[in-house]
């Protein structure tokens, strides 16, 4: 597992999301706990989250990180919104990512709206961690 940087004492903000309608959030809370037991404070919304709750919640808890979590096949819908409604809100500073059911294909798209990482089914969590810390703004 990566540990904290050295060169601050706050830990990486990170917020965990679940857009849309899809009610299945095992793979997110593993997430979570794996980010937490690395050393990021996370900030998990829960499932059925919209775009605006999304961006609000990363604004108010002012985070260095969005990771989402999809599983229903709706993120090149729901992924652009969430990506304007930060803008909307001037958090563009913040590293992205996603995970879950999300085809190869589509890969090119998420990376083009600036997802910097798609984790598959499968991922290792500390992969997942160590690229937070590798790539994470501060």
């Amino acid at each position: 597992m990566a540990a904290a940087p050295s060169s601050s004492n706050e830990k990486i903000r990170v917020l965990i999301a679940k857009p849309g309608l899809d009610g299945h959030d095992r793979g997110a809370k593993v997430v979570a706990r794996a980010l937490r037991d690395g050393g990021c404070e996370v900030i998990y919304t829960g499932i059925r989250q919209t775009p605006e709750m999304i961006a609000e919640a990363a604004l108010q808890e002012d985070v260095d990180v969005v990771g989402l979590s999809i599983l229903s096949g709706a993120h090149l819908e729901l992924f652009p919104r969430i990506v304007d409604e930060l803008k909307k809100r001037d958090v563009d500073d913040v590293l992205l990512f996603c995970g879950g059911i999300i085809p190869e294909e589509d890969t090119a798209a998420l990376n083009d709206l600036g997802f910097a990482a798609i984790f598959r089914p499968g991922t290792n969590t500390g992969d997942i961690v160590q690229f937070v810390y590798d790539n994470v703004k501060r």
